[in-house]
């Protein structure tokens, strides 16, 4: 999508340099309307096939981060004049932290909060619900029929897990429609759980069905493959999981 940036230690040292003097010499502190305004444009015309979803302020003074709508965040300088996209790390407590991902957090949670459960299929709690993840699936993933294994254990521990569909082969595929059968099916969960044993399952691919517009929703929120697992802070756990590490990411561990 984006070349990469040959000598990015010095671009984000200039970028950080542009960005903070032209802070000191305008006073400006924070994220105004106009700086938002500017960088939009700016960005948008640049990159005319992706529209700007938001800016808030970056992670060096000076610089300010730039969400692209089914895209990534990127970083600028306070004129707008300079970018660059790719990872972006923090060191702290002896460790790296991907600035670019919590970033993406902020702006999927509130998005993973508005979402129907109506057009999921959810394996409740039992019991007290103490947790909830929301997971992006393929029927023929071998790591998503194994994560499927581990519901019943995370459902025992009070976690509710929320599926999403997300055909890896595409919308155009037997992906796609083993999906619909069970989306569309009158026992959603249990045609769910003979799909991802392996059993052969025929049915109806009804023509109102969701799958769509969850693929292009975990596209736009950083799925790349399946099982992606979301937590309800909108931190994205990619691949297998067990249920211990699961229940340990959503502070329920023993």
């Amino acid at each position: 999508m984006f070349r990469k940036v040959k000598g990015v230690i010095a671009v984000v040292s200039l970028l950080v340099s542009v960005g903070a003097s032209a802070q000191l010499a305008t006073g400006i502190a924070k994220l105004s309307p106009e700086i938002e305004a500017r960088l939009t444009a700016k960005i948008s015309a640049a990159v005319p096939h992706m529209a700007v979803e938001g800016v808030t302020l970056g992670p060096f003074p000076g610089i300010y981060a730039v969400k692209l709508a089914n895209g990534p965040v990127i970083y600028t300088d306070v004129a707008g004049d300079l970018f660059i996209a790719g990872d972006l790390y923090r060191i702290q407590g002896g460790r790296l932290i991907d600035v670019g991902e919590i970033e993406m957090q902020k702006h999927r949670k509130p998005k993973l909060a508005a979402l129907d459960k109506k057009d999921m299929i959810v394996y409740p709690a039992k019991g007290e619900t103490r947790g909830a993840i929301y997971v992006f699936t393929d029927i023929d993933c071998g790591f998503c029929r194994k994560l499927h294994q581990e519901v019943p254990a995370l459902n025992q521990a009070g976690v509710e897990v929320r599926y999403l569909a997300y055909p890896r082969a595409g919308l155009r595929s037997e992906s796609y429609n083993k999906l619909a059968r069970a989306w569309c099916s009158d026992d959603q969960q249990g045609t769910l759980t003979r799909l991802k044993s392996g059993l052969d399952i025929q049915g109806a691919v009804c023509p109102q069905n969701p799958i769509a517009k969850q693929y292009e929703f975990g596209s736009s929120i950083g799925v790349r493959g399946t099982p992606a697992i979301f937590l309800e802070s909108g931190e994205l756990i990619s691949g297998y999981r067990s249920s211990d590490v699961l229940l340990e990411a959503l502070g329920l561990g023993s």
